[in-house]
């Protein structure tokens, strides 16, 4: 996983603090925000453990803030970030989350199919703090271990996870049932 420009759990948080005051809109598209009724429904942790295609174990932790909108629109104003700090500290007297895990916001509307994104970036502008979301992309964990032109990783061995398989050796095989009469007899070959 490129956790190059991923933001950690404990930061989101720190960003949230520095502007409590401000209106706390997210952009899911360029031009898109997320309807200023949103409500934050969840906030999930998820330990992610997984073996790539080289064979290598990976693990890392995710803390999901999942967005809503109502049908019906009950505010014309987004929370604060003050409010959203709020159910943040809710959430965390029952389930402590982990301050190094990478956020992903998870939104989803009639227009946009639900997914997972990342906080990219924060724009404090007049009354507003703007989270722009970038999406997440499918990566190749093995690539980043190296291998020849471009291919995915190598494992221990030196060999490349995604090269060919090795050809299987032939096996010949013996005709067992060319011996004359029902039975076997010491001698006969046939055990």
């Amino acid at each position: 996983m490129n956790q190059t420009n991923l933001l950690t759990w404990q930061d989101f948080k720190n960003e949230l603090l520095q502007h409590p005051d401000l209106h706390l809109q997210f952009q899911y598209a360029a031009g898109q925000l997320v309807d200023a009724s949103y409500h934050i429904t969840e906030i999930k942790q998820a330990p992610i453990v997984s073996v790539d295609c080289g064979g290598v174990m990976n693990s890392w932790t995710e803390v999901i803030v999942q967005l809503w909108e109502p049908e019906q629109r009950d505010s014309n104003r987004e929370m604060k970030a003050s409010k959203a700090l709020s159910i943040i500290a809710v959430v965390e007297k029952v389930l402590p989350l982990n301050p190094l895990g990478i956020v992903k916001i998870e939104f989803g509307n009639s227009q946009f199919d639900t997914r997972q994104m990342y906080p990219s970036q924060f724009i404090a502008s007049g009354e507003n703090l703007l989270v722009n979301l970038a999406p997440d992309a499918v990566q190749c964990k093995a690539i980043e271990r190296g291998g020849s032109g471009g291919s995915c990783g190598t494992n221990d061995k030196g060999e490349e996870c995604c090269a060919p398989a090795p050809e299987k050796k032939k096996v010949q095989l013996v005709e067992l049932t060319t011996l004359s009469g029902n039975s076997c007899t010491p001698g006969s070959g046939c055990c």
